[in-house]
């Protein structure tokens, strides 16, 4: 479907955003000395600039290619996704964002480690949190497979295989290079980009239709082949009642899961009170607001002036809908003006793309290097490494996070991108959301109830994904020529995330060793006033 000018255009400004964002990233490498500037940028961003930079890391690939390209397939059950997106930052704002900046340094686990000990509870929550972190860098890949084949015209499976190898090393650059301080303005510069992207197009589609939702909404259910079952509830998530109970578990994933996810947590460490953290969390808020409205308006454009057929024919999953819209929107296939949008819609998505990796990659790296190696792999009574060795071994391990990240994608090019967050949602409501929510608010709480609830989340969600219809018995499943699935639902959420609760309870009331109630008043006292913190 690319032409040769469509091509050279939208690879052109492929390389410039590669060329601006690597120069940001050598620029903010020199900047960066310590330990403290690698992992949280040197804590002097602003209230804005870290909103901006906290909604370039939540809107991801997932949202602009994956959520778009299912309302444009599914209509009603496609929009349940960007109500759930958008829920979920009320618990972020009310229960997290303030408590979490005031209690701890760098990651999660410095969270729990305030009144817990300290190698059980770090070795948990480092593991969780590189797994959250490895299935949502999945998204991002398939996602960067997807938007290069369509770009430069070339479908098959090792040209997707090269884009995917090439956004991972961009990826490994931008954090063994720069670190927190570069990520956070790739994210400002991305999230920028997007926000303007996404206004021009929806203003495009608005106009196309005179302004008249209503009209919008008929000629999105009248292109999408499926009348008006398209505009009503149940044409994914309908049916039966394991299509609905699928779509609660989702519900619960996408509302619970923002606020155990490692790369946003790790965003309120950016600024320097919990006040700033607050206001980043409220701009995060509008900005995420104003974009998911925005995607809405995108995906019955997609569906009403490209139609589902087309959508499904170049991308089963739909994660192609917003280039094939914006090419519509510019005049039409073999146009300059469809060569032009449709580059430049392509480009963004590729800043996204780029940006949200770059940030998931440096939070799995720091879960290891500064959880993991530096306190979970030694002795009690042994001290820590010096800081500049840990910031080494956080370098080296998002290269192997990398690697590993590029392998795993080969294997899931065929999944909806938005799907795949779903997972990370999932499990990160599971295992992460439930051992902060009891650190935080439960006084009885101790080490066994800290460890039981992660694994307990994590390991449900992950042996429940390996045995549903997303890895086998389906002709959409990574494996679909096999079938040894036994749990009927796509998403674990409705299963797993009472599992992390439940644990968290019970191996706290089966423990022998009692809760430190000074270390908790000390917790209380910090996370509330800010007395203390880093």
């Amino acid at each position: 479907m690319a032409s040769g000018s469509h091509q050279t255009l939208a690879t052109g400004l492929f390389v410039v955003i590669v060329i601006v964002t690597l120069g940001i990233t050598v620029w903010a490498g020199r900047r960066s000395r310590a330990a403290e500037d690698f992992y949280a940028g040197g804590r002097d961003f602003s209230p804005l600039q870290n909103g901006f930079a906290i909604s370039g890391d939540y809107m991801s690939a997932a949202s602009f290619l994956g959520v778009t390209g299912l309302i444009a397939l599914y209509g009603y059950d496609g929009l349940l996704y960007t109500i759930g997106f958008l829920v979920a930052w009320l618990v972020v704002l009310m229960l997290v964002a303030e408590l979490v900046r005031n209690c701890g340094r760098y990651t999660l686990a410095d969270v729990l480690a305030m009144r817990m000990r300290q190698r059980p509870v770090r070795a948990a929550a480092g593991i969780s949190s590189i797994v959250v972190s490895l299935f949502y860098l999945l998204a991002q890949m398939v996602g960067a497979g997807s938007l290069v084949s369509l770009l430069l015209g070339l479908h098959s499976g090792q040209a997707r295989a090269w884009a995917i190898i090439g956004v991972g090393a961009l990826m490994v650059v931008y954090v063994t290079v720069g670190g927190m301080k570069a990520t956070t303005w790739i994210q400002i510069v991305k999230c920028v980009l997007l926000i303007a992207g996404t206004a021009m197009l929806c203003v495009l589609v608005l106009v196309r239709f005179h302004g008249d939702l209503g009209a919008l909404m008929r000629s999105a259910a009248a292109g999408s082949g499926y009348g008006d079952r398209y505009l009503a509830p149940g044409l994914k998530y309908g049916g039966s009642g394991t299509n609905r109970l699928d779509f609660v578990s989702l519900g619960l994933a996408l509302v619970l899961g923002t606020g155990g996810l490692p790369h946003i947590l790790a965003r309120f460490y950016t600024v320097p009170t919990a006040r700033a953290a607050r206001r980043s969390a409220m701009w995060a808020i509008g900005l995420v607001g104003s974009f998911y409205l925005m995607t809405i308006v995108l995906g019955l454009g997609a569906a009403a002036l490209v139609g589902s057929t087309a959508v499904r024919a170049s991308n089963a999953a739909g994660n192609t809908a917003v280039p094939l819209l914006s090419e519509v929107l510019g005049g039409g296939t073999g146009s300059n003006g469809g060569a032009v949008l449709f580059a430049l819609t392509s480009a963004v998505a590729f800043a996204t793309i780029l940006a949200v990796v770059a940030g998931l990659t440096l939070a799995s790296s720091a879960s290891f290097a500064h959880d993991l190696w530096a306190r979970a792999f030694r002795h009690q009574d042994e001290e820590p490494p010096p800081e500049r060795q840990e910031v080494v071994v956080a370098r080296i391990a998002a290269v192997v996070i990398g690697a590993v990240a590029i392998v795993l994608s080969l294997y899931a090019q065929k999944l909806n991108v938005a799907f795949l967050v779903g997972i990370s949602f999932a499990v990160a409501a599971s295992a992460n959301l439930p051992t902060l929510l009891f650190n935080l608010f439960w006084r009885r709480f101790t080490t066994r109830g800290a460890t039981w609830a992660i694994y307990g989340g994590l390991i449900p969600a992950l042996v429940l994904v390996v045995f549903s219809p997303v890895v086998s018995g389906s002709p959409a499943a990574i494996f679909p020529d096999v079938d040894f699935h036994w749990f009927p639902l796509q998403n674990p959420g409705i299963a797993s995330i009472p599992c992390g609760f439940f644990f968290g309870w019970l191996g706290t009331v089966t423990s022998r060793e009692r809760a430190d109630r000074d270390a908790y008043a000390e917790l209380e006292v910090r996370s509330l006033t800010g007395a203390g913190a880093v």
